[in-house]
């Protein structure tokens, strides 16, 4: 992997790539620390480190399943997160393995590849990677924001199908070049936006919200992905990698090269990291794109010396929906994780409230009791029966004030993910490289969600609220 300079070429100078010795990548991993997964993907390793547990099995058999030639660009945290799932999937086969990291991820991702009966080179420039896997079908990238855009368009060039992580760029620019890449080669790209393949979310947008029309006419959306406060990632100094290189690839010390979400230029900060997630979910489910956006933001914890991007987030869109206007609000804030992270959709007939997560508000309805029965919808197993919430009764057994609300029935989506939250993603992309399948979240929807995401910080800044024209989400 190399670097972009200030006209989207790689730089050359001391430092530079080179390919790894297949003794060095397989050195025994007791020689390599543990060095803790904080930051932003915390919430969710400790459901993929289990999932990583159930997955400690020979690789499938493909059977009659096409296998598919694959290379991992990026080994960090989040590369190692969909190994874990890719290893789920029958048919694939790892061949390569990129990172700039070769002292710990590069070699830590070869190993335990290797464990699992996969026989992938390592290397540390994605360029000798495209030059020398001439078998390569499909590239999932895993690197920096900032790296997204030139590393999907090589590769694309390259005649590789990609799934790239989300966010799709650091820069409108960079992700308008990825979709014109895709368009251009006529390859596969998937953007990781992993929701859009998740059965909860799919059963609630086609069931409960398309075909029921459940919760009426949407009118309100929030949600929220609240961090911990946790001190930045930090590596052994022995693992170090060295000045030069970290300059050759775009990095000014190890320090940001650990924690480069918090860095302009190179991420976007936690509303493009996390809020990207759901703020794609609100445009989905209520079919339109933001018409505007107000938003406030500042460091709240942390020194702006060492961190560039708001630690905490406040924002508002306006939606122009064919039902009418909604109001959607989300956060994201440095505080403590305890209240998980959710989006909640109000409409004058019911409330969903449905996450990601399997733990916290994984799928529940509420309806409003003035609005239709959806006896229906549970006989055909659509939602669950109610749980009955009974009005509060007064201690001396009188009724309750009829000014009080009476409490809606809640129940339940009856869908449970018990694989990876990024399984079903993935396997959707390689299904369509396969051609059995069409991509949930093609460049296109990647794209528009960016446009949507990126514009927060652009807000922030302005102090005013932001408009969007139609013209904005096209390539």
């Amino acid at each position: 992997m190399a670097a972009e300079n200030e006209h989207g070429k790689p730089p050359g100078g001391a430092g530079g790539p080179r390919k790894l010795d297949r003794r060095e990548v397989l050195a025994g991993l007791s020689t390599v620390p543990a060095l803790g997964l904080f930051g932003y993907a915390w919430q969710k390793q400790r459901h993929y480190q289990r999932a990583r547990a159930d997955a400690a099995v020979t690789p499938a058999a493909t059977g009659d399943v096409q296998e598919i030639n694959v290379a991992l660009l990026g080994a960090g945290a989040q590369g190692q997160v969909l190994v874990d799932a890719m290893l789920r999937i029958p048919g694939l086969r790892f061949r390569a393995v990129c990172d700039v990291w070769a002292e710990y991820n590069l070699r830590r991702v070869v190993n335990s590849l290797t464990r699992f009966g996969h026989e992938p080179n390592g290397y540390e420039d994605y360029r000798e990677m495209l030059d020398k896997e001439s078998e390569l079908d499909a590239v999932v990238i895993a690197t920096p924001d900032f790296w997204h855009a030139q590393h999907t368009v090589d590769c694309l060039k390259a005649g590789k199908h990609v799934y790239c992580e989300k966010e799709m760029s650091n820069t409108l620019e960079g992700a308008r070049r990825m979709v014109l890449a895709a368009r251009e080669t006529g390859k596969l790209l998937q953007i990781g936006h992993q929701r859009r393949s998740n059965p909860r979310y799919l059963h609630c947008y086609d069931k409960l919200l398309g075909e029921a029309k459940l919760l009426g006419r949407i009118v309100t959306v929030n949600g929220q992905w609240n961090r911990a406060v946790a001190p930045d990632l930090g590596a052994p100094s022995r693992y170090a990698i060295p000045e030069a290189r970290l300059r050759h690839y775009g990095f000014k010390d190890m320090a940001q090269f650990r924690n480069w979400r918090w860095y302009r230029g190179l991420g976007g900060g936690p509303i493009v990291d996390l809020g990207s997630h759901q703020i794609d979910i609100y445009t989905w489910f209520l079919g339109a794109n933001p018409s505007g956006v107000m938003a406030s933001g500042g460091l709240l914890y942390h020194d702006p010396a060492t961190h560039e991007w708001y630690d905490t987030v406040m924002a508002v869109y306006d939606y122009d929906t064919p039902a009418g206007p909604v109001k959607a609000y989300y956060q994201t804030q440095t505080t403590n994780g305890s209240q998980g992270y959710f989006e909640n959709f109000m409409g004058d007939q019911g409330t969903l409230l449905i996450s990601e997560s399997e733990v916290n508000y994984a799928g529940q309805l509420y309806r409003d009791p003035n609005a239709p029965a959806w006896d229906r919808w549970i006989q055909e197993g659509y939602i669950t029966a109610p749980r009955i919430q009974e009005a509060r009764a007064l201690e001396d057994g009188a009724v309750a004030d009829v000014r009080e609300s009476v409490s809606p029935d809640q129940h339940t989506v009856p869908v449970v993910l018990r694989d990876p939250y990024h399984q079903p993603h993935l396997q959707n992309f390689f299904d369509a490289v396969r051609g059995t399948g069409t991509l949930n979240c093609p460049p296109e929807v990647g794209y528009e969600s960016a446009v949507s995401v990126l514009k927060v910080n652009d807000a922030i800044e302005a102090k005013s609220r932001l408009a969007f024209t139609a013209d904005d989400f096209h390539v």
